[in-house]
């Protein structure tokens, strides 16, 4: 504590109390301060410290961008699993419809006379395709469009179409298919001059 000495000394306090005020400051000043030694240590931790936390929060930002592209990137990702889905989910009902109608159009195939008519009159929901592929419930909705629209569909045997006393073109009326019309009988039939092929 020289310095202090010397500070006392210019400032004119005589030399016997100097004594007497260095060791009170030496009692005191402890109790206040902290050594030099000591401080510039506390300081060099400080300053350390001071620079982890700078880098800590450049870290935390960083992450927190990354984070945030992280939320980005799993929001897209989400965005085209939920597009994967419906596409997916259009794709199955997509097939399904097209499996039920080649099934009914197999079904109708030169059965009805009117496709399309027959083809509306089906219920697709109470169709279910089965395992084998085959569609379950199909023949049921025929069987009973057949009872209850039965002029819809074709007679199953040939020459049934009108029953007895029908007219068939072609035909005797008997059913037989005797007595068939060429082409010059029906166009003098419907006033047709020119006997083109029909």
């Amino acid at each position: 504590m020289e310095w202090l000495k010397e500070l006392l000394k210019k400032a004119g306090v005589e030399e016997s109390k100097v004594d007497g005020l260095i060791g009170d400051v030496n009692k005191e000043l402890p109790k206040h301060f902290v050594p030099k030694s000591q401080y510039n240590e506390l300081t060099d931790t400080k300053k350390k410290l001071e620079k982890d936390i700078t880098d800590r929060d450049t870290q935390l930002e960083a992450l927190s961008k990354d984070a945030g592209a992280s939320e980005t990137l799993k929001a897209e990702i989400a965005r085209l699993q939920g597009e994967n889905k419906t596409t997916k989910e259009k794709y199955e009902a997509d097939l399904k419809d097209m499996t039920l109608n080649n099934a009914i159009t197999a079904a109708l195939n030169g059965k009805v006379h009117n496709e399309k008519v027959v083809t509306g009159l089906i219920d697709k929901n109470k169709l279910v395709i089965g395992d084998d592929g085959k569609v379950v419930g199909l023949d049921e909705q025929l069987t009973t469009l057949k009872t209850s629209d039965a002029y819809l569909f074709k007679p199953d045997e040939p020459g049934a179409g009108g029953g007895p006393g029908g007219f068939r073109v072609g035909g005797g009326g008997n059913g037989s298919g005797a007595g068939q019309a060429t082409n010059e009988q029906l166009a003098s039939i419907f006033g047709v001059a020119d006997s083109k092929q029909f």
